[in-house]
């Protein structure tokens, strides 16, 4: 009786898992998007490093940023990171939040003076997080 429900709970938690596996593929970024993703990761995290260092930001966004990152490097996550696809996904929501958290905060100006990259390259992050809606990109 009690294998019943076992294996009812256990089909019910894989086609959980492959409905969102599907849902996923279907809207994960596609080519130029996926890579500037991964080509912008460098600077994301010497991003991060300084401005959780800088002193003239508010005591609480340094925690935030603080605890963003001991977040990332933890090995235990939401979504575990083996799962294919989804397994960074929980990361990449965490940190959009948190760095438009902080351009709200801040602005959008203090994170973009922190920006080890190109501007190209703040454009970019910006599209990817979502911080162009948090506060005013940087004209050139």
């Amino acid at each position: 009786m009690w294998w019943d429900i076992l294996l009812a709970i256990a089909a019910g938690l894989l086609a959980t898992w492959l409905a969102l596996l599907i849902a996923l593929l279907v809207i994960r970024p596609k080519g130029a998007l996926l890579g500037e993703a991964v080509r912008l990761l460098p600077n994301l995290v010497r991003l991060l490093r300084r401005l959780a260092a800088d002193k003239t930001l508010p005591r609480s966004v340094r925690i935030r940023l603080g605890a963003l990152m001991v977040y990332l490097a933890l090995p235990i996550d939401l979504i575990p990171d083996f799962l294919p696809v989804i397994g960074y996904a929980d990361d990449a929501i965490i940190v959009a939040f948190t760095l438009r958290s902080v351009v709200r905060r801040t602005g959008i100006d203090a994170v973009h003076a922190h920006w080890p990259g190109t501007d190209d390259g703040f454009a970019a992050l910006s599209r990817l997080t979502g911080l162009h809606r948090a506060g005013h990109t940087p004209t050139d």
